[in-house]
């Protein structure tokens, strides 16, 4: 182990002399490429430095307790050599965890999509009620959003929105929310005071540059209408919203967010690439994700992932049977005690996989 730890550390010295250099930074693909692997390298490079320095504090330990005869000075070894061997434990621990391979979309931002289910008028409430939970999340984290499509629903919240969040290891965050979420509760709309069951759907994409996906212009059909409020009115008259539609797969992406039919169309242009990078990343990655139960992934996103039941104040978690009784903390964007949860059942899924 330890010589594969030093390999690590060498290889980190050489991407550190690397990406200062003119003709790397002049490369911006490879320069990406390389400050990835510096800041995925990091952490495992920092923990392998207090291992080799707690190995050299047991070898120390051992060897005054072997040798010396100072009785003071050796109880001081004996108590030194029960904390190192603790720490050591703790830290190999930590280096298998950092040592699985990354997914390496995890440090992209991402595109997140929200759309109404079963349940009508609710559904579209509640779908407006996660975006506002995102929201607070994403600003929580010093994150940044920009509004992609809107469909209002037409008693509040929205049948369909689509934003792109930016930030420091957005999609490596976000992508444990893709499924369908559920909730209970009594509608607004309830005049008997029934629980009713609705569901919205969240999609967590990752955004890609123009270098991780080819796009041929002559590919990609393109179609400008006017923007449209609830209902499906119109609301401007000029055709500044743009949908893009990629011909050999039939994807379709849309924006009618910004009055300029330019900015528009690069955003659209931006969902689109995320939607079909998507399509050639779940071909690639079916058959580990079948195998992991947290299915952060590629897994059906048409399977129930979580229950908001507002009469129980309580949030379930059905991937890894966690139940949260914090149910208004959770709507309220503070949804870290989730992802952390999720994220040590993928490693320990990972763990036993490798």
């Amino acid at each position: 182990m330890i010589d594969k730890l030093h390999a690590i550390k060498d290889r980190f010295e050489e991407v550190s002399s690397l990406i200062v250099q003119p003709e790397i930074i002049s490369n911006m693909p490879q320069y990406i490429k390389l400050n990835k692997e510096y800041k995925d390298l990091k952490p495992i490079v920092d923990t392998v430095d207090k291992y080799i320095k707690v190995i050299a504090n047991i070898d120390e330990a051992k060897d005054i307790l072997k040798n010396e005869t100072d009785a003071e000075l050796k109880d001081f070894a004996k108590n030194d050599l029960e904390e190192s061997t603790v720490l050591k434990e703790e830290l190999e621990a930590d280096i298998k965890v950092l040592l699985i391979p990354k997914d390496p979309d995890d440090s992209k931002n991402a595109v997140v999509e929200i759309r109404a289910g079963a349940g009508g008028d609710e559904a579209s409430i509640f779908a407006g009620d996660l975006f506002r939970m995102y929201n607070k999340f994403i600003d929580s984290k010093k994150w940044k959003t920009d509004l992609m499509d809107v469909s209002e629903g037409v008693s509040g919240g929205f049948k369909e929105i689509v934003f792109s969040v930016s930030g420091e290891d957005v999609y490596g965050i976000l992508k444990y929310e893709s499924g369908v979420h559920r909730v209970q509760r009594v509608p607004q709309t309830e005049t008997q005071g029934r629980v009713h069951t609705s569901a919205a759907s969240v999609v967590v994409l990752p955004e890609v540059e123009d270098f991780d996906i080819e796009l041929n212009e002559s590919d990609i059909k393109k179609e400008t209408y006017c923007s449209s409020g609830p209902g499906g009115q119109s609301v401007n008259t000029t055709y500044s919203a743009v949908r893009l539609t990629h011909v050999p797969t039939g994807v379709v992406a849309q924006c009618q967010d910004q009055k300029s039919q330019i900015k528009n169309y690069a955003k659209a242009l931006k969902v689109l690439r995320s939607r079909i990078y998507d399509i050639e990343l779940k071909k690639r990655t079916e058959d580990i994700a079948g195998q992991r139960k947290t299915m952060v992934k590629t897994g059906d996103r048409s399977d129930k992932i979580r229950t908001y039941n507002y009469p129980q104040g309580r949030v379930t978690d059905h991937r890894i049977g966690l139940t949260l009784y914090s149910l208004n903390e959770i709507v309220n964007g503070d949804i870290n005690k989730l992802i952390e949860e999720l994220k040590i059942a993928e490693n320990a899924e990972r763990l036993k996989s490798g």
